[in-house]
């Protein structure tokens, strides 16, 4: 009845998502109708009487008016909502007063105004607008949702926390995080994209952001986005964002945060700016957080904070620029440390990885992004003596040379272990007895092409015969395009960049054919659809 749909190499149990049977799935929403349980708003859908409903879901494929709307629907009843297509303002009545659950994930045409007056839903526990790109600004009436327990509002545009989000004392569960360029692009090359475009045209972005302002109809907005919007994202988003020259991802939040003592996941904030930290520190519940903007100027503070976080499970740290995370954290003793770590993530320059690492005995996953560890016999060291390390992701510029090796001793409980954006690296070399546990291996670049070619070729893998337990080989390769692809040059391009492609993809399956464990091998074919176009700052 429930089968497998999606599978993880980022999670040790594999399945992340199951799909159910078509005929159960007709059963389920035929006796969930009967209990007056859950209803799905879809195509074609009729009803001789109006529905009395807890749950109602409005599916994409919908495309009533009001008029339908209310009349289907006992709006007064309804407790749930989730809405899976495009938005429309009636979604939202003043009968859903006793409102729950409102989750607005990925809903194309949501707008600031839509939500001007989500502080009248007083009964609201949890909140999702998560993807909706067109987000700028969450409203001061946020303040009034005292029952409020979930707030997710990552991949959004919003730049900055309301000041009355410190008023939701039930709040245990915060995610932040804007809708950021292409990953695969570095981080630290828009940033100095960034200051260049801003140091050479300032007067200019100016005037663009205060003709935006007074004449929105000039700039090619959202459709569902009014003129109060437009003027919204310019002076809450925009504008802040490049005259303060914050960072990418995360998120300002106000002072006082530390009121908000049921939480136990915030994340990604923004600790650069103000006393933030201080207010963190008193967060002690915190099982879950991710902060970026550390810097050498906060960084003893930021260790001081965790150090008094008892509970923390998972951490992320990010830091952009050249200077990145380098002296940041090699100060800091296991002592220091969350003891009880399960997850770290580090994104951010460190050239060394720091010693205490090697002692969480709790780790068992470990990212690392744009790190740059150019002391490799050192940082493998510490990366094979952490002693429950499951999950291992080296991203882009996570090490720096020509060859990663692995070499006999240490990874004794490693299952996963997962490259993305080989960069200068050309050679990964796995010595006999370096992984005896691990069973999955992914492989995964974004490849960056321009006119003159691809900058990608690949690394050669040495050793694939010598992992006794891998099971399940991913190879994932997608194209980023630096050019439009309506150049004449596009068709000539492309097909030499596939070629190499497959010449890496040959590589890796005739090299994994040598292991006697006969591993399945996954493969996410370089098809046209794989090709987007990435437009540079």
């Amino acid at each position: 009845m429930l089968l497998p749909s999606q599978q993880s190499m980022h999670s040790r149990k594999g399945t992340v998502a199951c799909q159910v049977h078509d005929l159960i799935r007709e059963i389920s929403i035929s006796k969930s109708i009967e209990e007056n349980l859950v209803f799905t708003l879809e195509e074609g859908c009729s009803l001789n009487k109006r529905a009395t409903v807890r749950h109602l879901a409005i599916s994409s494929n919908w495309k009533g008016g009001q008029r339908e709307f209310e009349s289907i629907v006992d709006l007064s009843c309804v407790r749930s909502l989730t809405v899976f297509g495009e938005w429309k303002p009636f979604f939202i009545s003043d009968k859903m007063r006793l409102l729950r659950v409102l989750d607005l994930e990925g809903t194309p045409g949501l707008a600031d105004h839509h939500l001007q007056h989500i502080g009248k839903l007083l009964h609201l526990k949890y909140l999702s607008i998560r993807g909706c790109g067109d987000i700028h600004h969450l409203p001061d009436s946020l303040g009034n949702l005292r029952q409020l327990e979930t707030l997710d509002v990552r991949d959004t545009r919003i730049l900055k926390l309301p000041m009355s989000i410190i008023k939701l004392q039930m709040l245990n569960y915060l995610r932040l995080g804007r809708k950021s360029t292409n990953e695969s692009v570095s981080y630290e090359e828009l940033v100095e994209d960034l200051s260049n475009s801003m140091s050479k045209d300032m007067l200019c972005l100016l005037k663009n952001y205060c003709a935006a302002c007074c004449a929105p109809s000039l700039f090619s907005y959202s459709e569902n986005m009014n003129c109060h919007d437009i003027c919204t994202a310019t002076c809450c988003a925009l504008l802040p964002d490049v005259a303060m020259r914050l960072d990418m991802y995360g998120v300002l939040v106000p002072r006082g945060m530390m009121e908000l003592i049921a939480l136990h996941t915030l994340g990604v904030v923004n600790i650069a700016q103000g006393g933030v930290i201080q207010d963190i520190r008193e967060l002690t519940r915190l099982r879950k957080l991710a902060v970026t903007g550390i810097s050498r100027r906060n960084c003893r503070d930021f260790r001081l904070a965790i150090n008094s976080l008892d509970h923390l499970e998972s951490l992320s740290i990010r830091s952009e620029g050249e200077p990145g995370l380098w002296r940041c954290l090699d100060e800091m003793s296991l002592s220091e440390s969350p003891l009880d770590l399960q997850s770290l993530k580090l994104y951010g320059n460190l050239v060394k990885l720091p010693q205490w690492i090697q002692g969480l005995q709790s780790l068992v996953k470990l990212n690392l992004r744009s790190t740059r560890l150019s002391e490799h016999d050192h940082s493998m060291e510490v990366l094979r003596n952490i002693p429950n390390l499951s999950i291992l992701r080296l991203l882009e510029k996570s090490f720096q040379g020509e060859e990663l090796h692995f070499k006999i001793g240490g990874f004794r409980s490693l299952r996963v272990l997962v490259f993305g954006n080989f960069g200068d690296i050309n050679r990964v070399k796995f010595d006999q007895g370096a992984m005896p546990e691990l069973e999955q291996l992914q492989v995964k670049n974004d490849w960056r092409v321009s006119k003159s070619g691809c900058y990608e070729s690949g690394a050669a893998f040495i050793g694939l015969e010598f992992l006794p337990s891998i099971k399940q080989a991913w190879f994932d390769v997608k194209f980023i395009l630096d050019f439009s692809p309506w150049d004449e040059q596009f068709k000539n391009i492309t097909d030499e960049v596939f070629l190499k492609a497959n010449n890496f993809e040959e590589h890796f399956r005739a090299r994994l054919a040598d292991n006697q464990r006969n591993p399945v091998l996954k493969v996410s074919e370089p098809e046209n659809q794989d090709l987007y176009y990435f437009q540079a700052i």
